[in-house]
């Protein structure tokens, strides 16, 4: 019995670790909640990460595991957007909702692993980008509502757009170190400000080229 449960945790470590990236996220129901979002955003990429790269390691990859990362992203990233944008107002929030409808589109027509196909941006660029954009506000002390509209906004398009986007970081990076690499400069960012605006600057700068050459080579 000790050895068949064991095997049974063994053979579901990805999707444990799917789970994981989720969880932590209920101490944004906590009366500081809003607090803790810059370390659950860096926890919940890292899990987000750390789960394909386990499946594909440890030879666990299966379609239920495509399909429970696609929920626990879709519930992940819909309510960390939905407590951003809420906590910056009505119009934030509106444009947060919106964002959250698109991820939820996303997610649906990507819940079959054999026809979800490698269009628009992920999920996880979204969060990204809201992320330096609070940091950013954070050390220049602005406030950083208009950026989070726009952000929303541009996110919706293009989390849904039926265009490949491969020049954006993450979508370029597929080694376990590389990956590794992406979370130890969120983390960098974070805690040593002094890297903020370039690490940020990256990030944005691949997802706006990617976007300006949709726009060159389809319109």
């Amino acid at each position: 019995m000790p050895k068949h449960f064991g095997n049974i945790i063994y053979k579901n470590i990805p999707n444990i670790v799917s789970i994981f990236g989720v969880i932590p996220l209920a101490l944004l129901f906590s009366e500081q909640g809003f607090l803790y979002l810059v370390p659950l955003i860096i926890n919940n990429n890292i899990m987000d990460d750390l789960d394909g790269v386990l499946a594909a390691k440890l030879e666990l990859k299966s379609d239920f595991g495509a399909i429970l990362d696609n929920v626990c992203d879709a519930v992940s990233h819909t309510l960390l957007v939905m407590v951003i944008g809420m906590h910056y107002g009505m119009v934030c929030g509106i444009a947060s909702s919106v964002a959250a409808a698109a991820i939820l589109i996303r997610v649906v027509s990507r819940l079959n692993p054999k026809t979800s196909g490698g269009t628009g941006s992920p999920t996880n660029e979204l969060i990204r980008h809201s992320f330096f954009t609070l940091l950013l506000a954070d050390m220049f002390s602005f406030n950083p509502a208009i950026f989070l509209i726009v952000i929303f906004i541009t996110h919706s398009i293009s989390l849904i757009v039926p265009y490949p986007m491969p020049y954006i970081i993450r979508n370029r990076i597929k080694t376990p170190a590389a990956i590794g690499l992406v979370n130890i400069a969120l983390i960098s960012a974070w805690l040593l400000p002094v890297t903020l605006p370039v690490i940020a600057g990256c990030f944005i700068f691949s997802y706006l080229y990617s976007g300006i050459k949709i726009l060159i080579e389809k319109l």
